[in-house]
């Protein structure tokens, strides 16, 4: 009966969790924690830190989590499910009607106005990303005496290897990772 519990609490989160895998915790607290009263708060809060620390989808791992928690491995496996079936099938979906109607040209047209869109969101995380690396603030926040000269260093280092000599970017992530360990172990 839990391990049903568990399967349908996570179907709901795995269906109305719209906005990434933090938007999907609350909807896991209130599953788990208020509705079906399966854990408290506190062992919640120990459970979602753990998820945060490993890698992957925070959604998907508290998950995993919660269900190895309540239900030992079958318990993970059926939450896991739970929370990645709903996308599965709405992929799935969209998938088929794409194939469908692809050459539909106002598929295409639809399609090609959302590149642009797709483009200017990816290039807006990247810019944060870097304004967080090297003024460690958002970039509403920025004040330039916080500029970082070593992380920039890294970052120009580590995109001109990969553009003029094309090294894979796993072996530069992982050498400006050592570079800078070693800078930072040398300074003061």
């Amino acid at each position: 009966m839990v391990l049903l519990r568990l399967f349908f609490s996570f179907i709901q989160v795995g269906l109305f969790s719209v906005g990434g895998g933090y938007a999907a915790i609350p909807l896991i607290q209130n599953q788990i924690v208020e509705v079906h009263k399966l854990m408290t708060l506190e062992e919640f809060t120990d459970l979602i830190t753990i998820a945060e620390m490993t890698p992957g989808p925070i959604s998907i791992n508290s998950a995993t989590f919660v269900g190895n928690r309540l239900a030992g491995v079958t318990g993970a496996v059926i939450c896991t499910l739970g929370c990645v079936l709903p996308s599965f099938f709405i992929c799935l979906a969209l998938a088929y009607v794409y194939y469908k109607y692809r050459s539909v040209s106002g598929v295409q047209t639809v399609l090609g106005a959302l590149r642009p869109a797709v483009v200017a969101l990816i290039a807006s995380a990247g810019l944060s990303i870097l304004m967080l690396g090297l003024f460690q603030a958002e970039a509403s926040e920025i004040v330039l005496s916080d500029f970082r000269v070593i992380e920039f260093l890294l970052f120009a280092g580590g995109l001109f290897i990969l553009r003029k000599y094309k090294v894979n970017a796993i072996a530069i992530i992982f050498g400006t990772g050592v570079v800078g360990t070693l800078a930072y172990s040398l300074m003061p």
